[in-house]
Parts: C-alpha cells; sequence; structure tokens
C-alpha cells in the first residue's frame, strides 16, 4: 500500500498573537513542523504545541529559520555559515526541552521560508543547515524539497533525507516552488489542492502553473497552517488520500 506522512506548519504564533489552529491540525496531520521562535513561537507556544502533539500521537518536527520574526522568516537574509549553523542548532535545542518535557521528542528537522528556498540551490546555506543538525546532535532526518542541495547534504552527512511535496502550493517546470511574491503561488481552491494531494502521493505528479506535468516524488507531504480553512482542507485531504487507499503515517 501507498503509504505518506501528512505535515503542518504549527505554533506559529508570538505571544497574545496565534495564526495557526493547532489543535485543529493536530487532530488531522502526522507530523508537526514546530515554530522554534526565530520566525514565530515562544516558549510557552512551543511547550504548548508539544504537549498537545505528544497527547495525539503527533510526531514533532524543528521549524529552523533565519532570524527573522518581523518578516515571518520569508525576507531573504545573508547569514554567515558558522553563525547558521548554530542558530539551527540553537532552535533544534530549544524545541527539544519542550519535546522532552512532553514525554516525546524532536524527530526530523525542517528549514521554513526563505532558508527553505535558498537551500535548494545554495551549496553553502545547505552545508550550514546540515552542519547544524549535526551540531545539535543524533541523525535528524532532514524535510526538504526533492533534488534540493539541503538533502544532498543531509545524505552525505549520514542524515535521512526525505523529500517533501506541497498540496497548496505551485510549481515551476523545474518541480520547484513558484515564489510566493508572483501570482498564482498559493493554489487556494480547496477541489484543487484534495486533488493534487492525492496525484501526489498516488503517481509522484503535480502539474505545474505552466500546465505541464512535472514530477515530485516526496515522502511527505505539506498542508500549511496559516491559509483559510486550513482544518477542514487538511480534513479533507487526508479523508481523500486514504479512501483513495493511501496510508497516512509518520515518516518519523
Amino acid at each position: 500500500m501507498t503509504s505518506i506522512d501528512l505535515n503542518a506548519d504549527l505554533g506559529e504564533g508570538f505571544g497574545r498573537w496565534r495564526l495557526t489552529d493547532d489543535e485543529g491540525l493536530l487532530s488531522v496531520v502526522t507530523s508537526a513542523n514546530v515554530a522554534c521562535g526565530f520566525h514565530a513561537g515562544d516558549p510557552a507556544t512551543m511547550r504548548r504545541v508539544c504537549e498537545l502533539a505528544a497527547e495525539r500521537g503527533v510526531t514533532v518536527g524543528a521549524q529552523v529559520s533565519y532570524r527573522d520574526l518581523a518578516g515571518f522568516g520569508r525576507r531573504a537574509m545573508d547569514v554567515p555559515p558558522a553563525e547558521l549553523a548554530a542558530e539551527v542548532a540553537y532552535q533544534i535545542g530549544a524545541l527539544e526541552v519542550f519535546a522532552r518535557a512532553a514525554g516525546t521528542r524532536v524527530a526530523y528537522v525542517k528549514p521554513h521560508g526563505a532558508l527553505y528556498n535558498r537551500v535548494v540551490r545554495d551549496e553553502e546555506q545547505a552545508a550550514a543547515v546540515v552542519d547544524g543538525v549535526l551540531l545539535a546532535g543524533g541523525a535528524l532526518p532532514v524535510l526538504g524539497l526533492p533534488g534540493s542541495r539541503v538533502l544532498e547534504r543531509a545524505a552525505e552527512a549520514g542524515l535521512p533525507a526525505v523529500p517533501e511535496a506541497f498540496a497548496d502550493r505551485a510549481y515551476t517546470d523545474q518541480a520547484t516552488l513558484v515564489p510566493r511574491g508572483q501570482e498564482g503561488a498559493v493554489v487556494t481552491e480547496p477541489d484543487s489542492v484534495v486533488a493534487r494531494s492525492v496525484e501526489l502521493a498516488r503517481s509522484g505528479r503535480v502539474t505545474a502553473r505552466s500546465g505541464a506535468v512535472v514530477t515530485v516524488r516526496a515522502r511527505s507531504l505539506c498542508v500549511h497552517g496559516d491559509t483559510p480553512g486550513a482544518v477542514d482542507l487538511a480534513r479533507r485531504v487526508r479523508e481523500r488520500l486514504e479512501a483513495s487507499g493511501v496510508r497516512v503515517e509518520a515518516f518519523a
């Protein structure tokens, strides 16, 4: 039977401000990419999400980012490799404290936003992210875009490299994500998101923005938690996947 992980970005709040419906999404997804305080998240939020994830049997992952609270981690930044490696390790370590306190652990690492897109092609920044994972200790899997430099560097370092696809993001003909600043970068029509999810899981293909069909073979499928109606959409995606004979289960 075909199987796939269903992940979402969670804990994306700060103080009294909350962006994601963490409780709702944790009733649907199998893996939680938890913000570690650099693009969103604070200690109380990280602790709460880890506790909820542990209660519901959802795998916890560290979503690491450039230090960019004001820009939600989506602004381009040039961070020296040694500094970036230290910041990645710092974020993983912070989340690990709350994960262990909740009776679980950090089971993987996923870059966020501008960092995620940068390490698709940037060798130096990709290597720095992997160095940060190694510095944090443990052979943690790294989640990223298929064919990205960060997954290549992770595999070379002996870390599990886990390819990821996006149900609600538009793709280029090169199987990379259309930049968020461009029109049509986010797929918002629910039926389309659901259909794309099944096609990605079952055939490893998706229709690019140009209309071309591109190959995107992935072990995990992301549904964004900051889109309107995210919980209902994630639930529809999971129900359709399972109805199509796809087993939904965590990869870590």
